[in-house]
């Protein structure tokens, strides 16, 4: 392959770390979910991490861990949602992985998570669906500028999207 690795990014929901494991797979690659390891590290969840410490505490922690795995090579790796927040993130990703994009719509993200208790930013009171439309709207230019594939995911079972990331990187 001509990357080191590959990165899956997009909205919460969009099937990144689904879509990563069976792709990781087919790569003969290594599967981490920043998310995941995060949580290993801390030994507490994402939901605590946010409760006990806040957002700022878990971006940087996030921040930390990109900076570490990015130096290894044959992995895909499941981003977190907000991960392209931050420059350095950007940065890092950018320069160590091909960027896929998976693509969901603030309807379908709102099928996929109206029922979801391990989402911290969606457990604000208020409109559920106005939540993600709010969010989404606000990462879908950093998402769409700093991807290398975008996929459309809405409607897709995990297997097809795993198989257009294929069909993509076979041909170029």
């Amino acid at each position: 392959m001509f990357f080191k690795n590959l990165s899956l990014i997009g909205f919460m929901g969009c099937g990144k770390s689904t879509v990563g494991k069976i792709l990781a797979e087919d790569l003969n690659f290594i599967f981490l979910d920043l998310d995941n390891v995060i949580e290993y590290i801390q030994e507490l969840s994402i939901n605590d991490i946010f409760e006990k410490y806040g957002e700022n505490y878990f971006r940087i922690l996030e921040s930390k861990v990109i900076d570490k795995v990015y130096d290894n090579k044959k992995c895909v790796f499941a981003c977190g949602g907000g991960v392209f927040n931050k420059e350095e993130n950007i940065r890092k990703i950018r320069q160590n992985s091909f960027v896929v994009y998976l693509f969901i719509t603030a309807e379908e993200a709102y099928e996929r998570l109206k029922y979801a208790k391990n989402r911290p930013l969606l457990a604000v009171k208020g409109d559920l669906k106005t939540r993600i439309a709010q969010i989404l709207d606000g990462r879908k230019e950093i998402y769409e500028s700093n991807c290398d594939l975008k996929i459309k995911v809405d409607g897709k079972s995990p297997g097809r999207i795993k198989e257009e990331i294929m069909n993509y990187l076979n041909s170029h």
